[in-house]
């Protein structure tokens, strides 16, 4: 069932998406060669924590895998999404896809970029662009009125048309009270098709984008997911809210 937000729910997680939007930047800034992983998760923590939020994603629970450690996903190059924070170093070339995700309020925000490290190949380059390029093409589609799978294909059209592959295996999400609501959103699919989309839906749109083929495998830790391939990926992601039957995106400075 999707949940439909009154007003001030949206304000609840309008909240907490400012601090979701501030930790990235934070982490954005931080990024350079010879930093960790795991020093740029505990940058995100004291952030989150200073403004009496809570990291949502720290001891979240999935099916067949521990709880996860981190307090943000980081996703280095061929890692698409769900990477854990750890002792690998970053390095020049290298792009990493950070996620956060935060409660405050009892309701949740969540947001994700990729962030280069010191110059990088201009194809990877050019992937990263599209990626989010392709996430406002979507939130364009978030419109009062128009259907799900106008955002999907905004998305997956204009990826595909650049030469890469959208993910399948996953999708964005509804996201308030908790952090994966009601509906999943796909990012390929048909215009015209799927729910309609209606005044005070709370959305997470996040197109996770292969330089190769769309196909993912598990890594053996269970969380960190990867391209096939081994290729680049690159991950964008806003919560918006549906407000004046259009999209106004919340993670947002």
């Amino acid at each position: 069932m999707i949940l439909i937000k009154t007003k001030s729910e949206v304000e609840f997680i309008r909240e907490s998406c400012q601090i979701v939007a501030e930790t990235l930047q934070l982490v954005k800034r931080n990024v350079k060669a010879g930093v960790t992983t795991i020093e740029l998760d505990r940058i995100a923590e004291e952030y989150i924590r200073s403004n009496n939020a809570i990291p949502a994603f720290k001891g979240y629970s999935q099916a067949g895998s521990f709880d996860f450690p981190g307090s943000i996903c980081s996703s280095v190059n061929d890692e698409v999404v769900h990477g854990i924070p750890g002792d690998r170093v970053l390095k020049d070339g290298d792009i990493i896809s950070v996620d956060v995700g935060v409660i405050k309020n009892k309701y949740f925000g969540d947001a994700a970029l990729t962030v280069a490290v010191g110059e990088i190949d201009p194809k990877v380059k050019k992937l990263m662009d599209v990626t989010e390029r392709s996430l406002y093409l979507g939130i364009e589609q978030a419109v009062a009125g128009n259907k799900l799978g106008d955002i999907s294909f905004a998305i997956q059209h204009y990826v595909e048309e650049n030469g890469f592959s959208i993910v399948r295996d996953l999708c964005g999400h509804g996201v308030g009270k908790y952090l994966h609501e009601d509906p999943q959103i796909p990012n390929f699919g048909r215009k015209g098709t799927g729910p309609v989309l209606k005044e005070g839906m709370t959305l997470a749109l996040e197109p996770m984008v292969n330089q190769g083929k769309y196909r993912v495998e598990v890594a053996p830790d269970g969380w960190t997911i990867y391209a096939a391939d081994r290729l680049p990926s690159a991950h964008y992601e806003h919560t918006i809210a549906i407000t004046n039957g259009k999209p106004e995106i919340l993670t947002v400075i």
